[in-house]
């Protein structure tokens, strides 16, 4: 069997791969990505946040993205019954970007993984992991090529950003059930043909279903009349329905009659996709010389959007490690990549938490809100859950339990 050499192996282009191999690239390092797929492909999750921009920009890959003419956003619109609200991400209290984009995956993340490409870094598509050593001195990969060939590559230190392929976690038997209910999604894209003014394309719009709090719907404007559309409700709430999933996501799209109105003319040309069971996470975040980025490790849940914000921040923490690892540091994993990390999700876990609950949709519909918190709630909401200036995030579950109370009384 062939064997070659590199100093970081990352598995997976999708964003935390690709903004990971920016990173690393500018800092000198060898580095090799491994694909299973061919680039473009689909993928869910389009809505970014601004905190992401921070990465996107560190990793040297702004202007690639700016030039993509991908839709431009600056907040989120929230409606529930006759009530509508939205966050405008540039009013909050924690500094940094306020703007990002809601972007078609297939084209962004081809856009990020030529930028990496562009910066040094080889990523080789349609290449699959077979199997893992990590018991040696250095982790061992062994992958097959698109034409059959079997080969070995021997890396200083592995990255999974593999995403919902979660390559690690099943080769080292290293996932644990969510501690979440099992929740799924029906999507797809349309051509929505909202008559102008009719939205805020600006903005991804969530929608709350009428009779059920936990039954929600997103909506994200593309830039070409395009949009994401798709429905988050719990498994048994979905089995209800009957047909394709096309068919089904629009009878529960016709139980919402502001959404449905807004669509009245939207053309669906795109068949629909199911994804069941989505929420995961793993026993540890890392191990010897691998770290696992993104998704491979931990998703909560799409209803805020923190997928594509949580892998970039893990990329960043990983490369930073990596830099003092290089550096002759001695690195804590767990101090120094882990704890951060999951300080972050954490934060976002007690808003899903408590959007499910009801309890947040009581904060955000409240009819008088406090300007002020209003203004640190849309910092979380922007991305911003690594801010510990935020009371939000440094005391997030008693806080905003104290804001339920208040709403609720």
């Amino acid at each position: 069997m062939r064997s070659e050499k590199t100093e970081i192996l990352i598995i997976g282009a999708g964003p935390a791969g690709s903004v990971a191999a920016g990173l690393l690239r500018k800092q000198g390092r060898e580095v090799l990505v491994l694909e299973r797929e061919q680039f473009p492909r689909f993928s869910i999750g389009e809505s970014l946040l601004p905190q992401s921009m921070e990465y996107i920009e560190a990793a040297g890959m702004m202007r690639d993205v700016v030039e993509a003419g991908f839709q431009y956003k600056n907040g989120a619109a929230f409606v529930r019954g006759g009530k509508f609200t939205d966050f405008d991400f540039r009013e909050k209290s924690s500094p940094g970007w306020g703007t990002t984009y809601q972007v078609q995956r297939a084209h962004f993340d081809e856009v990020l993984a030529k930028a990496a490409e562009r910066m040094g870094a080889t990523v080789r598509y349609r290449h699959e992991v077979l199997s893992v050593d990590v018991d040696g001195e250095q982790p061992q990969v062994t992958a097959r090529s698109p034409e059959g060939e079997t080969y070995c590559v021997q890396a200083r230190f592995l990255l999974d950003a593999s995403g919902f392929g979660r390559v690690l976690p099943k080769l080292l038997k290293l996932e644990t059930p969510s501690n979440f209910p099992v929740r799924g999604a029906l999507f797809t894209h349309v051509e929505d043909r909202v008559a102008p003014g009719g939205f805020d394309r600006n903005k991804i719009r969530i929608t709350v279903h009428p009779e059920h709090v936990h039954v929600w719907y997103w909506t994200i404007p593309f830039s070409n009349g395009r949009c994401s559309l798709g429905v988050v409700a719990k498994r048994e709430f979905l089995e209800q329905y009957q047909g394709t999933d096309t068919e089904r996501l629009k009878t529960i799209v016709a139980e919402e009659p502001s959404l449905s109105a807004l669509l009245k003319d939207a053309v669906w040309d795109t068949p629909a996709r199911s994804l069941i069971g989505y929420a995961a996470n793993v026993k540890s975040l890392w191990g010897r010389n691998f770290a696992l980025l993104g998704n491979a490790g931990e998703f909560l849940d799409p209803v805020f959007s923190s997928g594509v914000t949580i892998a970039f921040k893990s990329a960043s923490l990983a490369s930073d490690c990596l830099a003092r690892t290089f550096a002759g540091e001695s690195v804590d994993w767990e101090r120094d990549y882990a704890v951060p990390l999951k300080a972050g999700v954490d934060t976002f876990r007690t808003f899903v938490e408590s959007w499910y609950a009801g309890g947040f949709q009581q904060i955000i519909f409240h009819p008088n809100p406090s300007p002020e918190v209003r203004r640190m709630l849309s910092a979380i909401l922007a991305g911003y859950a690594w801010d510990k200036n935020n009371p939000y995030v440094a005391d997030s579950k008693r806080r905003l339990g104290v804001l339920e109370a208040l709403c609720a009384a």
